[in-house]
């Protein structure tokens, strides 16, 4: 059985808190993604804990009258718990020294395992076709674990919304970018 997983940067939103809501354009946007996946036999929608994750598949889960499951390991990345003026190179430098902490954060190694986990347990369950809604740096990290070649550029060229599939057949996972918000006009 071809099993696909759609991995899904949320939409466009307010802010980077836990509680940032969607902008109007990204509230366009998740309606969007209801057209996006029309021809999808979706079987379960999982989500970041966070309020933008969520909004950004509300629509889709009302119109194919399917519950949102949250995962807590699909929140955003914490780089820090402290303020970093120079988060943007402090960022980059974690693409390249997968192991690098900083204050109260966690190494891209660390969040890297935490949403490899959540696809190897979707991809072992019966479900076949599943969304994962996730953050940016936590999708570019499971990308990575995929294509070691994805790396602060690619991550840098991410949209808000982003859509990746993951394909599975036996042991071998294919990944391919088949959305990203420069393809409509919003």
């Amino acid at each position: 059985m071809l099993k696909k997983i759609y991995i899904v940067r949320h939409c466009e939103a307010q802010g980077q808190p836990s509680e940032s809501q969607l902008t109007e354009k990204g509230s366009k946007q998740a309606k969007y993604l209801v057209d996006f996946f029309s021809d999808a036999k979706i079987d379960r929608i999982i989500s970041s804990p966070f309020l933008r994750a969520i909004q950004s598949v509300e629509p889709l889960s009302e119109k194919i009258n399917l519950k949102i499951d949250i995962d807590e390991r699909l929140s955003e990345r914490t780089l820090s718990t402290t303020d970093l003026p120079d988060w943007f190179e402090k960022l980059k430098a974690t693409f390249n020294d997968m192991e690098l902490k900083f204050e109260g954060g966690e190494s891209s190694q660390e969040a890297m395992n935490r949403i490899v986990n959540v696809v190897d347990e979707v991809f072992k369950s019966e479900t076949e076709n599943t969304i994962i809604v996730t953050h940016g740096n936590l999708m570019s990290l499971l990308l990575k674990n995929y294509n070691n070649n994805f790396d602060f550029e690619c991550w840098k060229n991410l949209s808000n919304p982003d859509v990746f599939q993951l394909t599975s057949t036996k042991n071998d996972v294919n990944m391919e970018r088949i959305w990203q918000e420069e393809t409509i006009n919003i």
